[in-house]
């Protein structure tokens, strides 16, 4: 079995809590939390809802437990909710709002997180929308919370979430479309600008957006080259949310497709253009990045290239060596670098 995280360790101290015929688990860990609540609960229907594609992957291999992924929580009058408090508030807040729109009017909901992650934010984001709250439990950094009474919404609707925003970027200015949970959430961030400046020119052929976030490297492209055919990939069901919604909103066709790495992308590009992600929760790490880039080569056309940007700091240039045999810097400064690999 998996070892447990601190957060599900404190879930398990309080097993007699747990009890329910219709629960659900939202932003689980991927450890053997879902396999010991079936255990607890053998003949309730459990649900375990992620916005990350490799948590419901993994999720949908837990015998007994029913796996979503999707940017909307579907209904289904649950009495018991367990949620992982996330890193992100805004994105805590819509999720909390979604839980209170499917749940029993009875629904007991647990909320538990590591105290760095702003868990103690969750009184004050259910303040006014339940009856009763209690602090049951804490250990090893990690605080659990019970909320009862709940306020319920008659429904959820992700687009009262939509954050608009402007890009600008060479000669090229358009909206953008993001919701919380996505990567910069309502802004284009300083690497992605980077990159947008420093593109390789391209006016036809098949471009991959790997790590898509809100679609900004798709529309910025798809605006200066109206011929280009996209697929934009994301781990996150809320990005490929938002990129669908701002392809849309810029009157760009796309394919949002959700992927663990390159695992569900299939066929050849011409380009494979990446802002990659380099962070588990806080620490650096390669793994995502090495992943891709290795896989990255199966999916170049014969002329196809790959450019990506990264932090300066990062250690690229060997990884990009090892895969391609040789890459160029097209851009570098203290922060960020682009390079560029056929």
């Amino acid at each position: 079995m998996s070892k447990l995280t601190n957060p599900s360790l404190l879930l398990l101290r309080n097993e007699d809590e747990l009890v329910g015929k219709s629960i659900l688990v939202v932003n689980f860990e991927q450890d053997g939390f879902l396999r010991e609540l079936k255990t607890l609960n053998p003949d309730a229907n459990i649900t375990a809802f992620s916005y990350n594609h490799a948590n419901a992957m993994y999720a949908s291999k837990v015998a007994g437990v029913h796996a979503v992924v999707d940017h909307t929580i579907p209904h289904g009058n649950y009495d018991l909710v367990i949620y992982y408090y996330p890193k992100a508030k805004p994105e805590a807040l819509m999720c909390l709002d979604n839980i209170r729109a499917v749940c029993h009017q009875d629904a007991q909901l647990f909320v538990v997180g590591e105290n760095k992650s702003g868990v103690k934010s969750a009184e004050k984001q259910l303040k006014d929308h339940c009856g009763f709250s209690n602090k049951i439990d804490s250990a090893k950094h990690c605080i659990l919370y019970l909320f009862s009474e709940l306020t319920l919404n008659n429904s959820f609707a992700i687009s009262r979430y939509h954050k608009q925003f402007q890009v600008k970027a060479g000669d090229i200015e358009f909206t953008a479309i993001s919701v919380p949970g996505v990567f910069n959430h309502g802004a284009l961030d300083v690497g992605t600008a980077v990159l947008l400046n420093n593109a390789p020119r391209i006016s036809q052929g098949k471009v991959l957006d790997f790590a898509c976030g809100a679609g900004i490297i798709a529309t910025y492209l798809g605006l200066k080259a109206p011929e280009l055919e996209f697929v934009c990939s994301d781990v996150s069901a809320l990005a490929t949310y938002a990129t669908e919604q701002t392809l849309a909103l810029n009157n760009l066709k796309g394919e949002a497709v959700l992927s663990d790495g390159l695992a569900e992308i299939s066929g050849k590009f011409d380009l494979i253009i990446s802002n990659p992600p380099f962070h588990t929760g806080i620490a650096t790490d390669y793994t995502i990045a090495e992943a891709f880039l290795s896989s990255a080569k199966q999916h170049l056309s014969k002329q196809g290239k790959l450019t990506i940007v990264a932090n300066s700091f990062l250690k690229y240039p060997p990884i990009l060596e090892a895969q391609f045999g040789q890459y160029s810097t097209d851009f570098k400064n203290t922060k960020f670098a682009v390079y560029s690999a056929k």
